[in-house]
């Protein structure tokens, strides 16, 4: 039996390496498929870290936008064919694709947009770029609704 002396002055006795050596990857094997560590261990590390679980409020927001762009590519499309123009002028080369193409294209890029955000979630600007674009669709979806005189 080895005391707590023994134990701190022998060396290390498991055969890996401190998995603790290297921070969490950007992409792992957990990031989307279940993780392993939903925050940091210590306060003054949270700033600029990886993690492969993500919180709720993050994740809500993050549906809230993904389901705001769908609604403004639709609402796009219905106040186009009431005769409206598209000011946008990167929405109007995509309009050129066609209605499916155009909804398409703009969900997959918003979607790469915020699965980058998400992945960044503890780096400042990735916060406020998630809390922007919150704001952003909000007020984007009133737009529409008021459009639609609801």
């Amino acid at each position: 039996m080895t005391t707590a002396t023994e134990a701190q002055d022998s060396p290390e006795r498991r055969g890996q390496l401190d998995r603790r050596s290297a921070s969490t990857p950007r992409l792992s094997r957990y990031t989307l498929l279940g993780g392993r560590r939903r925050d940091v261990r210590r306060d003054e590390e949270r700033e600029g870290t990886f993690v492969d679980l993500y919180d709720w409020p993050v994740l809500a927001v993050l549906a809230w936008i993904s389901f705001a762009n769908v609604a403004d590519s639709f609402f796009t499309l219905h106040h186009l064919q009431a005769g409206g123009v598209e000011l946008n002028p990167v929405a109007e080369q995509l309009l050129r694709t066609g209605h499916l193409g155009f909804v398409s294209i703009k969900c997959t890029l918003i979607s790469l947009a915020l699965l980058v955000l998400l992945l960044h979630k503890n780096f400042a600007a990735a916060r406020l770029g998630i809390w922007i674009s919150g704001v952003a669709y909000t007020l984007l979806f009133g737009y529409h609704l008021a459009l639609l005189g609801v």
